[in-house]
């Protein structure tokens, strides 16, 4: 038994909604994890200081900071993946929660079914396999190394955090070098569950500030007009 409670994933929910938090709690328990609760993001950083998750379930809507908030401070200071629970569906709510560095988000009401295989599609791209002897072969960005079976970027030593929206989106990308590909192409290619084209557009976006000497001229991820995007590696 040790052995299998070692091996559940560790979430990590916020939300203030005392009942919505426990549902969640006994409802993810029951499907293979191990879960802790937060009230609001002070609770959550409390718990986060002394306890590692493998992945974090965060409401937007919160008195005091926001989801939004907390999620941009968490990603900049590590890579827990983070998947936003909206109250709203509007599409300009998604495209706030993946500018803050989210890897996916669910719009309430939700089926908790489909909570859970959103946290395993994210667990699973998290895992980075080792790369087979295969086909995908690491391309190089100026100072920066992509390893496509990993969906892992490196700097010297250094890995650079990458959503799994990012990585799912280079990962397409670098699959097909010098190659335009359209949005809906990309969408398709990286898994982008739910995407649209401004989706797309800002991931293309989050990336080049990670990649690019110059965002506003970027020497890799090119925007082709009118037809899609392009890496260009070295």
């Amino acid at each position: 038994m040790m052995n299998d409670v070692a091996e559940q994933p560790h979430i990590l929910v916020v939300d203030d909604d005392t009942r919505l938090r426990e549902a969640l709690r006994r409802y993810l328990g029951q499907n293979g994890f191990l879960v802790t609760a937060a009230a609001d993001a002070a609770d959550a950083r409390a718990r986060l200081a002394g306890l590692v998750f493998d992945l974090i379930v965060l409401d937007v809507m919160m008195p005091g900071e926001s989801g939004l908030d907390l999620c941009r401070h968490l990603s900049a200071q590590g890579d827990t993946p983070i998947l936003l629970l909206t109250a709203r569906a509007e599409a300009e709510e998604r495209i706030q929660g993946l500018e803050a560095g989210a890897d996916d988000y669910l719009a309430k009401p939700f089926e908790p079914r489909e909570l859970v295989l959103r946290l395993h599609a994210i667990l699973r791209r998290r895992a980075r396999p080792a790369p087979d002897s295969g086909t995908e072969k690491a391309i190089r960005l100026g100072r920066f190394l992509f390893d496509p079976a990993r969906e892992e970027l490196r700097s010297g030593d250094e890995v650079v955090r990458l959503t799994t929206m990012e990585a799912g989106l280079l990962r397409a990308l670098a699959a097909e070098p010098d190659v335009v590909l359209s949005r809906e192409t990309l969408v398709e290619k990286a898994g982008a569950d739910a995407a649209n084209a401004r989706t797309i557009d800002v991931q293309v976006t989050r990336l080049r500030r990670k990649l690019e000497d110059d965002p506003r001229e970027p020497r890799y991820l090119q925007t082709v007009r009118g037809e899609g995007y392009v890496l260009r590696p070295d």
